[in-house]
């Protein structure tokens, strides 16, 4: 089996976890590791797996408008935080979901977020799960929220949760194949 992980990240942490998701995968399946801005030149073909992950912004997926806010974060007195390279200009995971097409291939989402409950917080994978399925993927898994604090740091052990939740998404994939889509 084929899988292909597409995140966006503002400031690693999405990163981190798609890393973490995909080298999970690693263990039952070629996998492709891709930035949603370069996902677009890739297309679904020969994929069985699409794993999409994304910050959430202001209580969804990331758009134009949150991304261009992203370097006050980084402004802010006492931040630690560092800005992805062009992250508040390039095409994210919006902007990828809307040229896939329609496939029938197995999906999963993602997203980083606040803790607490998701109609507080948002939660951005909600809006990938509605964009994935209205192009014909069916959800191999329930999407994960992985947590940052009030700094936007990982919480702690978020990194290995994200691994098990690869490992979980792999082992649900593989058992049921492209050919019951």
């Amino acid at each position: 089996m084929r899988a292909m992980v597409v995140y966006e990240s503002m400031f690693g942490k999405t990163r981190r976890v798609a890393e973490a998701i995909a080298d999970a995968l690693r263990d039952v399946m070629e996998v492709q590791l891709l930035r949603a801005d370069t996902a677009r030149d890739v297309g679904l073909e020969g994929t069985d797996l699409v794993v999409v992950g994304a910050p959430t912004h202001a209580w969804g997926m990331p758009r134009p408008g949150t991304r261009k806010g992203t370097p006050n974060y980084v402004r802010k007195p006492g931040s630690d935080l560092v800005l992805e390279p062009d992250a508040d200009s390039r095409p994210g995971v919006r902007e990828w979901l809307d040229t896939i097409g329609t496939a029938r291939v197995l999906g999963a989402a993602f997203d980083t977020r606040f803790r607490g409950p998701a109609a507080l917080t948002g939660s951005a994978s909600a809006g990938i799960v509605k964009s994935l399925t209205g192009h014909g993927l069916v959800m191999a898994v329930a999407p994960a929220s992985f947590l940052v604090d009030r700094k936007n740091h990982l919480r702690a052990g978020e990194v290995d949760r994200a691994r098990t939740w690869g490992l979980q998404l792999g082992s649900a994939a593989t058992s049921r194949g492209k050919a019951q889509l």
